[in-house]
This record gives structure tokens, sequence and C-alpha cells, in this order.
């Protein structure tokens, strides 16, 4: 195959930044890394697009960068997508096994069992993602094609997301010259980076703090349990820096990012911080103690929203592994202690593994998203995903996808 058939890109369009990551699948199967394009995110709030010209201008920003360090051109992208229309629901399909073996056709019919839920008009489903099937009376298969039986069931998680929402993606990427392979939910593309088989088999939860969302996802025995996507982010902490320090937005992001300490207890007391003013005020001296005062509370609040998401859904006791934080908010100093204080089991920092090439370049939380795409890409490769408001519709993404794998598969 030549250089451009092997290339996958992923596109992390979020609230506070737009990530391009260029991949290129080698003779082994793996991935290197080979470009890394970001730009300022201006077009979106909380996750959703806002505005289009902004977005476009962000995108085109971001993969003209990549392009330029990969040396190839980007032509489609596999498009993460968030927000707080994101939902999560876990269904139960049963069927009759028509020839007395499981074939491909029955796993098929049978997820499209599990799948008639009711769904509203303006929403669309965006993955449906087996977690176990049983065949008669035998539970926790994970692979039936092939077993005897007479019923087969499954459980499934489907993800559905606001059409709107998804659209205004897809447009946005259309108008920067890229065709979109497919929509990944954040938190699964973070998944595909950050996670251990281990811990999937074991029980984890990710939460992925980015600047306008907090994206979780808890997998348990190898499957995906629940997601969820809470609207509060970082972007919420650079705004209260910049409103307590009274400093712009721009400084108190930088403030953030290189002094900022989620654990007030780890910080020396006589440690200092230059704050610039507001409108050509002169910069003041305060105590990095200060800055502690106002981050602790604020990331407090967020960990606290998700684990309150957790206990909601009784989910802590089946997570043995422990949380494995991403995003770009979690790379403040003490992220990690605060939340082991809150939920009182191991709690560790996401970085993306698995891959080769710019291997430094992306080695950060900020990037788990936009590696994870490009190896969810890399294991999606040669799927073509119509958008779904040009034709067929985002369950005929899903379903083709599935069949394409079990193709491959047997």
């Amino acid at each position: 195959m030549s250089r451009s058939e092997n290339i996958v890109v992923g596109l992390d369009v979020g609230t506070t930044k737009v990530c391009a990551i260029i991949g290129e699948v080698n003779d082994e199967g793996m991935v290197d890394i080979i470009g890394l394009g970001t730009a300022p995110s201006r077009g979106l709030r909380r996750g959703v697009v806002v505005n289009i010209d902004h977005t476009v201008a962000s995108i085109r920003k971001a993969i003209d960068d990549a392009e330029l360090m990969a040396g190839c051109r980007a032509e489609t992208v596999y498009a993460g997508i968030s927000g707080g229309h994101i939902k999560g629901i876990n269904s139960h399909g049963v069927i009759a096994i028509k020839s007395r073996e499981v074939t491909a056709v029955d796993v098929a019919r049978v997820i499209d069992a599990a799948r008639a839920v009711a769904i509203p008009t303006d929403r669309e489903v965006i993955h449906i993602l087996p977690q176990e099937f049983m065949v008669d009376d035998q539970e926790g298969i994970k692979e039936p094609i092939g077993m005897a039986g007479v019923r087969l069931e499954a459980k499934v998680h489907i993800v559905t997301g606001a059409v709107s929402a998804a659209q205004n993606i897809v447009r946005c990427a259309l108008r920067s010259g890229l065709r979109v392979s497919d929509l990944v939910l954040q938190q699964m593309a973070a998944a595909e980076a950050v996670l251990s088989p281990d811990e999937r088999e074991l029980g984890v939860a990710l939460v992925d703090i980015g600047g306008g969302t907090t994206d979780i996802a808890v997998f348990s025995e190898g499957a995906i349990l629940h997601t969820s996507v809470i609207s509060v982010g970082g972007d919420q902490l650079t705004n209260d820096i910049a409103v307590g320090l009274r400093t712009p937005m721009v400084e108190a992001e930088h403030i953030k990012k290189k002094y900022g300490c989620a654990l007030g207890s780890l910080v020396d007391k006589d440690e200092t911080v230059a704050v610039p003013g507001v409108g050509g005020r002169q910069p003041r001296i305060l105590s990095r103690a200060v800055l502690a005062d106002i981050t602790e509370p604020r990331m407090e609040e967020i960990l606290g929203l998700a684990r309150r998401e957790l206990d909601r859904h009784s989910l802590l006791s089946a997570i043995a592994s422990g949380i494995v934080l991403t995003g770009g908010s979690v790379a403040i100093e003490g992220v990690c202690e605060l939340a082991e204080q809150l939920f009182d089991i191991p709690v560790r920092l996401g970085y993306p593994e698995g891959i080769s090439g710019l291997v430094d370049v992306v080695n950060s939380p900020v990037y788990a998203t936009g590696v994870g795409l490009v190896l969810w890409g890399a294991r999606n490769k040669g799927v073509e995903l119509v958008p779904s408001y040009e034709a067929g519709g985002m369950f005929e993404r899903v379903m083709g996808r599935m069949r394409q794998w079990f193709a491959e598969a047997f």
C-alpha cells in the first residue's frame, strides 16, 4: 500500500483547543505518530459548536501544522464528539437462533433487537457497544459466533447524541476540506490510548477533564458499563483564576498550567507568582498559596461531580483497578493526590501508549483523545462511513462497521 493509504488522522475538536494528530500504520500493524498540530478553539462552548467560521479556522490551522510536520496530506479524519447532549443507556435484546449455530447475521440481528429503544427524533445513535452475549443460559460470552444454541441474548451500551451537534462537527470538517470517516465519543477514544487490557478486565473508570466538559467511561470485565458527560471543565477553573487574581483570561490560563496546584498542602508558602494586571496595570507578586486556594475548591467540585455520577449508578465497587485521569485540566500539580482523597481508590494520569514515532511529542494526558482517535481509526481502517445527514443515518454506520468487523474476523 502507498503511504497515503496507511495514513490515519485524528481530529480532537475541543472547547479549549483543536488538536490534529496524523499517524501511519507500519508493516507490523503498529501506529507511528508522524504529525501533530494544535490551535486555540474559539468556536465551541462546552463541547458543542457555537460558531462555524471560528471552528473551521481552528481546524484548518491545526490540520496545516500537522500536515507540515508529517509531510503528507490529510483527507479523511476520525473526529471526536462530546458535550452535555451525549447520553448513554444500557439495553438488552433476545432472538431465536435459526440454524442452531450462531452466525454473524444472528449477532447483527440480536444487536438490532437490543437497539430497539425509544430515541427522540432529534437524537441519533453514535455507538452501539456490545457488553456480553448469552447463548441459552450460558452468560459472559464475548464471541458467540460458532456456538450451538437456540436462543441468543445481547447486552449492549448505546451512546446517543443530538443530531444537530453531530452534523455541525461534520460540516465544520467538510468546510475545512476534510471528510469525516467516523464520529467517536471522546472518552471512548481516550480509553483506546491510555487503558490497559488488565484495567478494562478488572474494572476502571476513565475521567477526561477537558476545557468545557468532564467525560466519564467505566469498564469492567473487558466491556463498557457506563458513559456520561458533565458540563463542567477546566474553563471554569481558568475563569475562577482570572476573577480571583484580576488578570486576563489568557494570562489566567498560563498561570493555571504553570503554577496551578489542586492541593494546597503541597504548596511551599514561600513560593510566589507574578500576576499580570488588566488594562496595562503593573504586574503583582502573589503567594502561590493564594492561587491554590482558588484552584483546589474548583478541582474538588469537578472531581466531586464525577464521584457523584459514579455513586448514582453504584459503579465504585466495579472499578477495582482505580481511576485514570486524562485531559488538559489534569496536568496541574496535585490532581492525583486530591482525587485519591476524594475517591479513596488508586488514581493515575493517563499517558498515550501503544504507539511509536513521535512518542515524546504526544506524551501527555492532553493528547490522549487525539492519539486514541488515531488508534480507533487504525483499527477500523477501510470502513467508509457516510456522514449521517448525507445518507444512511448513524445506525447504518454503526452496523456497517460491525458487519465489516465480523467479515474480517470470520
